[in-house]
């Protein structure tokens, strides 16, 4: 016999957490359910504002129709937004027993907060791996803080961050505060410039390693191996289902392409399962998943060694 819950759910946010000029003050998204006989499976519903093609309403909507066929056993496709495919197909893989317990709880650390602490925290650790948001600010002050930080931690693994958010000037800006030999321990700066073709000329002026995050999901991309191109970072939310993910990895495979997965600011219950997927297939990368640490609350299960407070059921609004 198969049963199905749908909740929605808000977590606070540590103030701050800006994305794309806006400010997110809670994370917003839904909890489904699959039960049949004695199992269960989880998954987390949660399109990123300014993201995520779809809005929650339409993922709701979506992940409703696709219970009302799934409980009554009938063929249910793949869901075309992003969000739910990947939500839905969570709770499959848990219902079926196909996503592993055993998760990839290291993760490339967030560089945010207090720089001293910061600091402090990477000098105790005796291979740091760091991802740094850039493109905020003026690119030679990107520049200067990351020069500054690969010269306090010569061990240091960085990956940066641009969002697209620079002009090929910019970016070349930001590249003459390096040395070469900084810019050589630079494993990756994903999506410098605002378009491929910009991005991929800037690896190849200054023999940079990029990666592609927002390329991934644009329609018509060809994915190629490129002279510069090192790695890809997926985020499963923004992307699709766990199918879709394993045929990325595949394909990174084929190309000798690192792939990394990263958070889309999932809630503890989302990250635990990256961790899980990224345990099971990209075992040989650290995932980006330090997000919790922007969030004042967990949700269904709890981050290993994380004392953030888990949320109430009660705090859930049953939809379905």
């Amino acid at each position: 016999m198969r049963k199905a819950k749908l909740w929605r759910y808000a977590i606070p946010m540590e103030s701050g957490v800006v994305l794309r000029d806006r400010r997110l003050t809670q994370r917003e998204g839904l909890l489904v359910m699959l039960q049949q006989h004695d199992r269960q499976g989880w998954g987390e519903i949660a399109p990123l504002p300014g993201f995520s093609g779809e809005t929650l309403e339409q993922a709701q909507q979506a992940c409703e129709s696709w219970l009302t066929q799934w409980l009554a056993a009938q063929p249910v496709a793949e869901s075309l937004l992003p969000s739910v495919a990947f939500g839905l197909s969570c709770a499959c893989a848990e219902l079926s027993g196909q996503l592993p317990q055993t998760g990839a709880w290291r993760s490339a650390q967030l560089c945010h907060g207090d720089p001293d602490a910061l600091l402090l925290q990477l000098q105790a650790q005796e291979v740091p791996c760091v991802k740094m948001k850039v493109g905020l600010y003026e690119a030679v002050r990107d520049g200067l803080q990351v020069s500054l930080l690969l010269e306090a931690l010569p061990a240091l693994q960085l990956r940066l961050d641009a969002n697209r958010s620079w002009t090929l000037e910019k970016a070349r800006q930001f590249a003459r505060r390096l040395t070469p030999p900084q810019r050589a321990r630079i494993a990756f700066i994903e999506e410098p410039c605002r378009t491929p073709a910009e991005s991929l000329q800037f690896a190849a002026e200054w023999g940079m390693a990029i990666a592609w995050d927002e390329s991934l999901r644009q329609p018509g991309f060809r994915l190629q191996a490129a002279p510069g191109l090192a790695a890809l970072v997926i985020k499963p939310t923004l992307t699709g289902s766990i199918a879709q993910i394993q045929r990325l990895t595949d394909e990174a495979r084929r190309l000798g392409l690192q792939l990394v997965i990263s958070s889309a600011l999932e809630s503890s219950l989302g990250l635990t399962q990256l961790a899980r997927l990224a345990h099971w297939l990209t075992p040989q990368s650290l995932p980006g998943l330090d997000t919790l640490t922007l969030m004042r609350q967990q949700l269904v299960r709890r981050w290993p060694g994380c004392e953030l407070p888990l949320q109430e059921q009660e705090a859930w609004a049953r939809i379905y």
